[in-house]
C-alpha cells in the first residue's frame, strides 16, 4: 500500500485536480452555449410566426429604418439644442433692467436705451386695434402655434413663389422674440437653427401674452427707439393705449422694415404700409372693411422730429458697456456721457456709405464696418454696417472675420522686441510648415529682404518663418499672448497659420491694438463711457478718475521700430490710397482667402481706425483688397477729423512733411481720386449745445446794443443821480 504522504504521490494529486476544473469548465461553457442556442431557436420559431411578406414587408421595413434615422435625428437635434440653450443661462428676464439716457462727449443727448419697465403696457390693456393690427401683419396664428408656424411658413413661401420675391415672411412672433432676446441679426445657419430652439423653450415657459408683452416692449421701432410705447411717444406724442387705428396700422407697419417704413423719415412709404396693415385685418377677419374705412381715409400724421439720426449701433455697444459698469451700482436709471463726437460720427457713417454707393456692385460688397479711436483710447465713431433700420447686427463689435495680414503686427511686434530690427534681413522662400505651405499673394519669392520691405509689400512667408525658426519656443502661443496684451478680446484659434491672419477677430479689437504704436507702446485704453451719473447728478463713474492708468504692452524700442515700418505701407506698400495729405499715416492692409474680406487699419498721431469690408453671407468679393475700398474710406474719413487741428508726432518717426513759410502743413479739404467732394471741414463743437446758445444770445446783444462812445463823452452824457440812489450803488 501506498503511503497517502509520500511526497512522489502530491503532484499526480494536483494534476488530477486541475484536469476535473478544466472539464468542469469546458462542460459548463458547452451547456450554456447549448442552452442559449435552444433559447435563441425558440425565439426566432417563435417571431416567425410575425414575418410579413409582400407590402407588409415593405412598410415594416420602411418604419424600421425610419425608427433608426428618428434615433439618429433626435440625437442631432439635442446636439443642436444644447448651444441654443445655453443662451437662457441666467437672468435673461434682467438683461435690459437698466434705462440710459445718453449724452455725446459734449453733453448733448444722442438717444435712450433699455426698457423702461413703468411704461410697459400690459397686453390687457393694450388696444384691442393694436394687437389686432400687430398679430394679423406679424403673426395670425400666434395664439394657435407652439413656437414655429408650419402652415404659415408654407403660405409663405407659396406667396413668394406667385410674386416671385419675398413678399411675406415666415418667422413668427416668437421666433423674432427669441432673436431679439438671445441671439443677434447675423444671416447664419446657426442663427437660425437657435432661433427654432430658442423659440419652442419661450412657449414652453412663458404664457402666450407674456410673450406678446415682450415682443412688443423690445422690437426695433426706427428712430432709436424700442418698444411700442416709445415709439407711440416719438412718433405721435401719444401714450400706446391712445392710439387710434391708423395709428395703429403705423406702428405694426414698422416691426419688419422700421428703417424703410419710419414715418419721419419716408411718410408717404409709412402710409402705404399701414394700408397693407387694414388690409391685412380685412383678410385675416380681425377686423371689416366698414371699421378701417376711416383709417385709410384719414391716414395717421406724425410729430415733426427734424433730424432725429441716432448713432445706433455705438449706442448699442455703449449699452452693454453701461451694464458691464454700473452692475456694481444700486441705480438703473442712469444718464451716461460717451465719447462719440457726432460730427466724426456723420463722417465716418458719409465716408462707408459714399464709398460702397460708388464701388459696392463693382467689388460685389453689401456691407462694412468701421471704428474710429482717439489716441488715448476715446472712441470716437462707430459704423456697424449700413444700414442699423435693416440689420440691428454690430460689425464693428460683434462680427468675426479673418483679419488677413492685418494680423501680421503682432508677429512683427515680437520679432521687434526680441531684438531685430526694420533693416534685419529674413529669407522669402517657400517654407513648409506641418504640411502646410502658405504663398504670397505675387505667386512668387523675392530672396533676401529687409523686414521693413516685408512687412510693407505684405510678404506672407515672412512671418510664418518667423514663427517657425526665429521667434523661439512656442511662438504661436506667444502671438496669440501679444495680441491679448494689445487689446484684442476676441478668443485667438490656435493653429499655425495665425501669424498670417487667420483667427477672426473684430474690427473694434483691430483699432484696439492699431492704437497702441501712436501711444509709444502703451495699452490704448479703449472706451465708449466717459461718465456715468445719476438723474440727481451724482456721479458714479468716471473713466479719468476710475479706470487704471495704461500698461506698457510694447517696448519703446520695438513700438518705434514698428511706426518706422507701418509708416512706410502708406507711401511704398500696399496701402497708397491710404496715404492722408499733409498728415504722417501708418497702417496695415489685410486681404483674406478668396477676396471674402478686405481690411485697412491705420493710424496718426491722432487718431487710429481699422476698417472692413465684405458680406454678411461669406461670399467672395471681386477681387477686392485691403488697399481699395477700405484704404479708401480710411483716407476720406482722416481728411475730415485732421483738418483745422494740431497735429501730433508719431513716436520714433520723424515728420516727413518739413515746414514752409506758414507752419506745417495741415490737412485741408480735398477732392479723393476719383474727384468726388470730401466733406466740408466743420469746427468741433466744444460746448454743449445749451451754452452755445447762451453765448450766441449775448452775442446778437452786444451787437444790437448803441456803441458806448469816448469816456468823456460817457461821462458828461451819464444822468445825475439822486445821493441816496448813488449811495446805495457803491
Amino acid at each position: 500500500m501506498q503511503d497517502p504522504f509520500n511526497q512522489e504521490n502530491r503532484p499526480r494529486k494536483r494534476s488530477t485536480i486541475l484536469l476535473r476544473i478544466d472539464s468542469w469548465i469546458d462542460s459548463t461553457i458547452w451547456n450554456a452555449g447549448f442552452h442559449v442556442g435552444e433559447i435563441w431557436e425558440e425565439i426566432t420559431i417563435f417571431f416567425r410566426r410575425f414575418r410579413t411578406r409582400g407590402v407588409w414587408k415593405a412598410v415594416f421595413e420602411f418604419a424600421g429604418e425610419g425608427m433608426n434615422a428618428g434615433t439618429a435625428g433626435f440625437v442631432l437635434l439635442l446636439a443642436l439644442a444644447l448651444p441654443a440653450f445655453e443662451e437662457t443661462s441666467g437672468n435673461w428676464r434682467a438683461r435690459d433692467d437698466f434705462a440710459v439716457t445718453f449724452l455725446d462727449r459734449y453733453g448733448n443727448e444722442i438717444g435712450r436705451r433699455g426698457v423702461i419697465h413703468e411704461d410697459s403696457v400690459p397686453v390687457d390693456q393694450l388696444p384691442d386695434h393694436f394687437v389686432k393690427a400687430v398679430l394679423a401683419t406679424e403673426d395670425r396664428r400666434f395664439f394657435e402655434h407652439f413656437g414655429i408656424d408650419f402652415l404659415g411658413l408654407v403660405r409663405a413661401m407659396t406667396e413668394n413663389v406667385k410674386a416671385n420675391s419675398v413678399v411675406q415672411g415666415g418667422s413668427t412672433v416668437t421666433q423674432q422674440l427669441a432673436k431679439n432676446l438671445f441671439l443677434t441679426n447675423e444671416r447664419t445657419i446657426e442663427r437660425k437653427i437657435k432661433e427654432a430652439f430658442l423659440a419652442f423653450w419661450l412657449e414652453a415657459n412663458l404664457p402666450k401674452k407674456e410673450i406678446l408683452r415682450l415682443y412688443l416692449d423690445r422690437a426695433y421701432m426706427g428712430g432709436g427707439t424700442f418698444g411700442a410705447a416709445a415709439a407711440a411717444q416719438f412718433y405721435f406724442s401719444k401714450d400706446i393705449t391712445e392710439v387710434s387705428i391708423a395709428e395703429a396700422a403705423m406702428l405694426a407697419g414698422l416691426f419688419k422694415a422700421p428703417a424703410r417704413y419710419a414715418p419721419h423719415i419716408n411718410l408717404p412709404a409709412a402710409r402705404a404700409r399701414a394700408n397693407e396693415v387694414l388690409s391685412n385685418l380685412v383678410q385675416g377677419n380681425l377686423m371689416t372693411e366698414g371699421q378701417v374705412v376711416g383709417a385709410r381715409r384719414n391716414p395717421a400724421s406724425v410729430v415733426d422730429r427734424g433730424d432725429t439720426d441716432a448713432p445706433d449701433y455705438f449706442l448699442d455697444w455703449a449699452f452693454e458697456e453701461t451694464k458691464r459698469i454700473a452692475a456694481r451700482f444700486d441705480h438703473q436709471t442712469l444718464i451716461v456721457r460717451t465719447t462719440i463726437d457726432i460730427g466724426m460720427q456723420n463722417a465716418a457713417e458719409a465716408a462707408v456709405e459714399s464709398i460702397l454707393r460708388q464701388f459696392g456692385d463693382r467689388y460685389r460688397a453689401e456691407q462694412a464696418a468701421l471704428a474710429l479711436i482717439e489716441n488715448g483710447g476715446a472712441v470716437r465713431a462707430m459704423v456697424g454696417g449700413r444700414d442699423y433700420g435693416e440689420s440691428q447686427f454690430n460689425r464693428a463689435s460683434r462680427a468675426l472675420r479673418q483679419p488677413g495680414s492685418s494680423f501680421k503686427i503682432y508677429t512683427y511686434s515680437l520679432a521687434m522686441e526680441q531684438g531685430m530690427t526694420p533693416e534685419t534681413t529674413i529669407v522669402d522662400a517657400p517654407i513648409n510648415w506641418g504640411g502646410w505651405r502658405p504663398g504670397n499673394y505675387s505667386g512668387g519669392y523675392s530672396g533676401r529682404v529687409r523686414m521693413k520691405t516685408a512687412l510693407a509689400k505684405s510678404i506672407n512667408t515672412i512671418p510664418v518663418r518667423l514663427a517657425k525658426e526665429k521667434l523661439g519656443k512656442d511662438a504661436i502661443g506667444q502671438i496669440m499672448e501679444q495680441a491679448k496684451k494689445m487689446g484684442v478680446e476676441t478668443p485667438i484659434r490656435r493653429d499655425v497659420t495665425i501669424p498670417i491672419g487667420t483667427s477672426e477677430v473684430t474690427v473694434l479689437d483691430q483699432a484696439t491694438a492699431y492704437a497702441v504704436f501712436p501711444t509709444g507702446g502703451f495699452e490704448s485704453r479703449r472706451h465708449g463711457i466717459a461718465q456715468i451719473l445719476t438723474y440727481g447728478g451724482e456721479v458714479l463713474y468716471d473713466f479719468d478718475r476710475d479706470a487704471p492708468p495704461a500698461k506698457r504692452v510694447l517696448s519703446e524700442q520695438a513700438a518705434t521700430y514698428m511706426n518706422q515700418m507701418l509708416t512706410r505701407v502708406p507711401y511704398v506698400g500696399t496701402a497708397r490710397r491710404a496715404a492722408v495729405e499733409g498728415v504722417l499715416t501708418a497702417g496695415k492692409t489685410g486681404t483674406t482667402q478668396a477676396y471674402r474680406d478686405a481690411w485697412f487699419c491705420g493710424y496718426t498721431g491722432n487718431f487710429t481706425a481699422a476698417v472692413w469690408y465684405g458680406n454678411d453671407d461669406y461670399t467672395s468679393s471681386n477681387r477686392m483688397t485691403g488697399g481699395s475700398l477700405p484704404a479708401m474710406t480710411f483716407k476720406r474719413l482722416m481728411d475730415y477729423v485732421h483738418q483745422d487741428i494740431e497735429l501730433r508726432a508719431v513716436p520714433g518717426v520723424e515728420n516727413p512733411f518739413p515746414e514752409s513759410k506758414n507752419g506745417p502743413r495741415i490737412a485741408q479739404a480735398q477732392t479723393d481720386a476719383n474727384g468726388d467732394a470730401l466733406p466740408a471741414p466743420v469746427r468741433p463743437r466744444t460746448l454743449n449745445r445749451d451754452s452755445t446758445n447762451v453765448l450766441r444770445g449775448l452775442a446778437d446783444a452786444f451787437e444790437r446794443a448803441r456803441p458806448l462812445g469816448p469816456p468823456d463823452r460817457l461821462a458828461s452824457a451819464q444822468p445825475s443821480l439822486p445821493a441816496a440812489q448813488t449811495g446805495a450803488n457803491r
